[in-house]
C-alpha cells in the first residue's frame, strides 16, 4: 500500500514539474488523451489509498453460495469491506378473490429492505462477515432492525474451513443468495418462504469447502421452536408453514439442535445441481399435553433438490422441497390449534421458473429478461388424525413478468401473479420492485 502511495505521489510530482514545457511541446490529441488517462488512473489509486482498497472491491461475483455483495469480504486484502443491497416494492391487489368475494386487501408501497454488509479480513485464512437488515423503513411503525448473519470463517486449507456464529442454513436457492437483483421475480417463491423459511438464520458451527466441481456446507445449529412462547419469541409452527418456528439467533432456546447440510456440483458451465437437508427436534422440551410428564420431540426434517442454469441469456431454475413434522397433534394441543388450523405433518412445494435476456444479441449493456414461474405448494399435505386441512393452503401461483437491468447491480422488475387455491379464495396481485446491490 505504501509503495503504491510513493509511486502515485512521484508521478504527480513529475507531471506538475514538467507540465509547462510539456504543454508547450505536446500538441497532438493522442498524447493529451494519454496524459488525461494517466491522471485519472492516479486519482483512482489515491482514492483507493485514502479509503482502503477493501472498500472499493466490486460486487460482481458470488463466492461460496453468497450473493455478490455479501461475497466482497472474500475478495479483499486485509481490512474492512462494505457492501449492501435494498429493494422497494409496490403491491397492488385485485379487488375480488377468485370466488368473486371482496378481497379486502390494501395496496401498499413499501421500502421493503435496506441492507449493509460489514466484513473484516484479518488474514488470508481468517475473516468476519455480517449482514445488518432494516425492514419496512421505520421501527416505530411496521419496521424492524435485525442481524441476518454474523460469523467467523477459519480457512484451514483451500478445500476446508470452519464457520461459527449466526449462520444461514444452506438450503434452497434463496436463503443464502437472496440479493434481489440476482434472482427473477419481485417476490420470493412461497415454497422458499413457508417450507424453506427464507431468510432463515440460526446460531451454530460447521464446516464448508470445495473439492473440484463440488461445494459443501454442513452445520450444527439450534433447532426450530415448534410450540413457541420461549425467550426467542418464536411463535411456533402454523398451518401456513414452518416460518414462525424460526428463532433468528435471539435468545434461541437450545434444548434441541439440528444438523443441516448442502452438496452442490457445477455440472457444466452455467449449470449447477444441488441437494440439501435439515433434521432435528423442534419441541425444545415443551411439555406434552397428551402425555403428562413427557416433552414434545417434534422431529422436523426438510429435504430439497434444485437445479439452476444461467448461461447464453437463459436464467432457468427449479426446486422441489418437502418437510415432515412429528408430534404435530401434540404441537396443536400445546398451541391451542384445532380443526383446519392444524400444523402440517407433511408439507410439499415446488416451482419451475425461466427467463431469457432478449437484448443478448443487441450491442448494449442493458438486460431485459421476460420470465415465467409456476409454483405449487401445500403446507397441510398431510395432517394428524382428528384434524382437517384448510383447502386455502393448497395453492397454485403463476407469475408472469419482466426484469430490466441497466447495469447488473440494479434491477427493475414488474410482474403479475395469479393465485388459485382449493378453497377458491386466491387473490391476484401486481408487483413492481426496484432493487440494487453494491
Amino acid at each position: 500500500m505504501m509503495h503504491r502511495g510513493w509511486r502515485a505521489a512521484g508521478i504527480i510530482a513529475a507531471l506538475v514539474m514538467g507540465c509547462g514545457p510539456l504543454a508547450a511541446q505536446v500538441q497532438d490529441t493522442t498524447e493529451i488523451a494519454r496524459l488525461k488517462a494517466q491522471v485519472e488512473a492516479i486519482t483512482r489509486e489515491l482514492e483507493e489509498l485514502r479509503l482502503g482498497r477493501e472498500l472499493v472491491v466490486p460486487a460482481d461475483t458470488s463466492v461460496l453460495g453468497f450473493g455478490p455483495a455479501a461475497s466482497k469480504v472474500y475478495k479483499t486484502g486485509q481490512g474492512v469491506s462494505i457492501g449492501g443491497y435494498g429493494e422497494v416494492m409496490y403491491e397492488r391487489f385485485a379487488a375480488t378473490r377468485e370466488d368473486g368475494a371482496p378481497s379486502g386487501r390494501t395496496d401498499q408501497l413499501d421500502a421493503l429492505r435496506a441492507i449493509v454488509y460489514v466484513g473484516y479480513r484479518f488474514t488470508d485464512r481468517v475473516l468476519f462477515n455480517s449482514e445488518i437488515e432494516i425492514e419496512h423503513a421505520n421501527t416505530e411503525q411496521a419496521g424492524g432492525v435485525s442481524l441476518e448473519f454474523a460469523y467467523l470463517d477459519f480457512r484451514l486449507t483451500p478445500q476446508f474451513g470452519v464457520r461459527a456464529g449466526l449462520l444461514l442454513p444452506p438450503m434452497g436457492l434463496l436463503n443464502e443468495l437472496h440479493e434481489p437483483p440476482v434472482f427473477l421475480g419481485s417476490a420470493r417463491p412461497e415454497t422458499e418462504r413457508q417450507i424453506i423459511p427464507s431468510t432463515w438464520r440460526e446460531n451454530g458451527v460447521g464446516v464448508f469447502g470445495e473439492a473440484g466441481r463440488f461445494t459443501y456446507r454442513v452445520y450444527l445449529i439450534n433447532g426450530f421452536d415448534a410450540v413457541g412462547g420461549g425467550p426467542s419469541r418464536a411463535e411456533g409452527f402454523e398451518a401456513s408453514g414452518l416460518r414462525d418456528g424460526r428463532q433468528g439467533g435471539s435468545k434461541a432456546v437450545a434444548e434441541d439442535f439440528a444438523g443441516v447440510g448442502r452438496l452442490e456440483v457445477a455440472a457444466a458451465p452455467g449449470l449447477r445441481l444441488g441437494v440439501s437437508g435439515y433434521l432435528g427436534n423442534s419441541g425444545q422440551h415443551a411439555p406434552d399435553p397428551s402425555a403428562p410428564g413427557r416433552t414434545i420431540g417434534a422431529r422436523t426434517g426438510i429435504w430439497e433438490g434444485h437445479v439452476e442454469y444461467r448461461a447464453r441469456g437463459f436464467d432457468l431454475r427449479g426446486l422441489f422441497a418437502m418437510a415432515n413434522v412429528d408430534d404435530a397433534a401434540a404441537i396443536n394441543m400445546a398451541r391451542g390449534l384445532s380443526g383446519s388450523a392444524s400444523v402440517g405433518e407433511r408439507l410439499v412445494g415446488w416451482y419451475l421458473q425461466g427467463g431469457y435476456d432478449v437484448l443478448r444479441h443487441v450491442r448494449t449493456s442493458h438486460q431485459l429478461v421476460p420470465y415465467l414461474r409456476y409454483e405449487a405448494l401445500n403446507t397441510q399435505d398431510r395432517v394428524p388424525a382428528g384434524f382437517s386441512a384448510d383447502p386455502a393452503n393448497d395453492r397454485r401461483i403463476v407469475t408472469l413478468g419482466a426484469a430490466w437491468k441497466p447495469i447488473s447491480n440494479i434491477a427493475l422488475k414488474a410482474d403479475y401473479q395469479v393465485e388459485r387455491n382449493a378453497a377458491d379464495t386466491g387473490v391476484d396481485r401486481f408487483h413492481v420492485n426496484l432493487s440494487y446491490l453494491f
